[in-house]
């Protein structure tokens, strides 16, 4: 809270976006005066466009312009070659491209007017969308501002350079992020009446998107590293980012692909344990809507997320200088506070799905632990919902943290990655230790999981509901496991789906803006966007699936279904797994059946 504080007392993200002159008046709004500086303060709400009077002749030294900057309403689009010729444009349409407090009339008549005027002759200029600037048409003009651009963007650090990707493709970003959200809805509706004919169609659809993401990865970072014209150091980066997500998109796709090959035959399993999620769902229809209202909660927190960073990239103290002109000083320590608040994205992620999780785990054990099924309880969601709020709000966090902690380490590895790069030994002990991550957070993400089912169940804290947990799962994961994991691994499959077509989409959005824009981070925000909300979505099935079996394994240690101590589970659920694990004589034998019985033989009952 400190941090979104600051930055909005601190920063001003207009600057980057709407672009600013030599007297501090971000162009495009409303201004307050700054000190020293009497040209400041200055309304510019229909001057929306940054000109510079010596265009032509533009410099840049340590980020600062050596031509003075105007906020002007419209781009002079044919040469200008003399005062007379500035008069008469000022007075056609309205937009003055001399130094403010110089009058109109004055133009021709006041002797300092050479100075306070634009360099003649004035050449035709357009607007430049992303960045809001007056850019010179004529060719000897625009080689020279093109050149100091690059040389402005390639001095910037790699914050402000991130910055300034985002901004540029924020449009872009949206878009695809709306685009995550159709391919996420499509997929729920689709698992909700899941046929075997969709499996082997979404299947399909992976395998061609796994291998036509890395074949266009693979493409473009050949496509940008033969490039003669690449000067930007943005558009290097780009390029060493692509064989990064080009490697590593190859490498998930053999992975998957081998899996798929191998798993082929036993995905049947999964037609039959949707079919089952899918009548629960049926009975409990408010959990289809659980993703929608954790949807809209992240957007909200996305977007206020974005809007403090760049708040962050834009902090600074405006000090005027013996000119009357206004430069940005910026703070130190920016980008230390940068990091923790992208921690602090993660951290606020996972606990939102970690909310939505323990929602969806509460409902199902409420309507498990139901002797009528034909009759589930009235409102089990809303009653779910004010448990988490009233009593689970900390097991909600604590989960989400260890996500966090897991996630982070991998980033820094990626990180660590691109700096390897040459170096055949690291590299080889990066990607074990890249492997060992990865592998930690998913187990980690499944045990929250049952976790938070253990909570719903007991009403007892996390750490006490992770320890039952896996004292439960340790007994019954040789039957119950491999049914989950084939159902797990399909939801896997759709996720992959919705992240694989949406970066396909952003790559070829963000090609056609390569020269201005580190796109490669936009990029991995979107494709972070897309599997949250695929994840947030899809989580419906696993985790209602997920509660199901700790359930059924918890109802198999307690009940022994006798007249005095019936089981809870329905007999389609118990057929399917008696087939799936091949032990239907199991309840016929207890003493060799796969459940242990509790030692005090107690009933347990959903908290309520």
């Amino acid at each position: 809270m400190f941090i979104s504080g600051y930055s909005v007392v601190a920063g001003a993200a207009e600057r980057l976006v709407l672009g600013y002159d030599s007297f501090g008046n971000i162009c495009g709004r409303k201004n307050i005066p700054v000190e020293g500086a009497n040209l400041s303060g200055l309304d510019m709400t229909n001057k929306k466009y940054v000109f510079f009077l010596n265009s032509c002749s533009l410099e840049i030294q340590s980020l600062k312009s050596s031509s003075l900057s105007l906020c002007v309403s419209s781009c002079p689009q044919q040469q200008l070659n003399s005062l007379e010729d500035l008069q008469n444009f000022a007075r056609n349409n309205g937009s003055l491209l001399c130094v403010y407090n110089l009058n109109v009339s004055s133009y021709i008549l006041n002797p300092k007017a050479a100075q306070l005027c634009p360099t003649l002759p004035v050449p035709p200029s357009k607007s430049f969308p992303l960045f809001n600037r007056c850019v010179p048409q004529n060719p000897e003009c625009y080689s020279k501002y093109a050149s100091v651009l690059i040389n402005m963007v390639n001095e910037m650090d790699v914050f402000h350079r991130i910055l300034s990707g985002i901004l540029a493709g924020r449009d872009t970003v949206i878009g695809l992020s709306v685009l995550a959200l159709a391919f996420s809805l499509m997929l729920v509706l689709a698992f909700r009446f899941i046929q075997t004919l969709l499996i082997h169609t979404l299947i399909a659809l992976v395998v061609f998107g796994l291998l036509f993401v890395s074949g266009v990865l693979w493409w473009l970072h050949y496509d940008y590293r033969n490039d003669p014209s690449t000067e930007l150091e943005t558009e290097k980066e780009n390029v060493k980012f692509l064989l990064g997500y080009a490697i590593f998109s190859t490498v998930v796709t053999v992975v998957l692909l081998s899996l798929i090959f191998v798993l082929r035959k036993r995905l049947q399993f999964a037609v039959q344990l949707f079919g089952i999620v899918g009548k629960i769902i049926g009975r409990i229809p408010f959990l289809l809507f659980q993703p929608l209202w954790t949807f809209l909660v992240l957007v909200v927190f996305w977007v206020f997320w974005v809007a403090v960073l760049l708040s962050l990239g834009t902090a600074g103290t405006a000090h005027s200088t013996s000119g009357g002109q206004v430069e940005y000083r910026a703070l130190s320590g920016i980008c230390y506070m940068a990091w923790y608040h992208f921690v602090g994205l993660i951290w606020t992620s996972e606990f939102i799905l970690a909310c939505q999780q323990m929602v969806i785990a509460g409902a199902v054990v409420t309507y498990y632990f139901n002797r009528n099924k034909n009759n589930p309880p009235l409102h089990p969601v809303l009653s779910s919902i004010s448990v988490l709020f009233c009593y689970h709000l900390g097991t909600a966090v604590k989960g989400s943290f260890l996500i966090t902690v897991l996630r982070i380490p991998r980033i820094i590895l990626l990180y660590l990655y691109n700096i390897l790069n040459h170096k055949e030994n690291a590299k080889h002990l990066f990607n074990c230790c890249f492997c060992w991550v990865c592998f930690q957070k998913s187990c980690l993400r499944c045990f929250n999981q049952h976790a938070y089912t253990t909570t719903a169940i007991n009403g007892t804290n996390f750490c006490t509901s992770a320890k039952d947990a896996v004292c439960i799962l340790a007994r019954s994961s040789a039957k119950l496991g491999s049914i989950s994991f084939f159902g797990d691994f399909l939801l896997f499959l759709g996720k992959v789906f919705v992240v694989c077509f949406t970066v396909f989409g952003g790559l070829m959005a963000f090609n056609y803006h390569r020269e201005l824009q580190a796109w490669v981070v936009p990029l991995l925000l979107v494709g972070f966007f897309a599997y949250l909300m695929s994840h947030s979505f899809l989580s419906v099935f696993e985790v209602t699936a997920d509660a199901l079996f700790l359930c059924f394994a918890i109802d198999m240690e307690t009940n022994d279904g006798t007249a005095e101590k019936p089981y809870f589970v329905d007999q389609e659920l118990l057929t399917f797994v008696s087939q799936s694990n091949k032990f239907t004589e199991g309840r016929k034998h207890r003493s060799t059946r796969p459940f242990q019985d509790n030692e005090d033989g107690t009933e347990l009952q959903p908290m309520v």
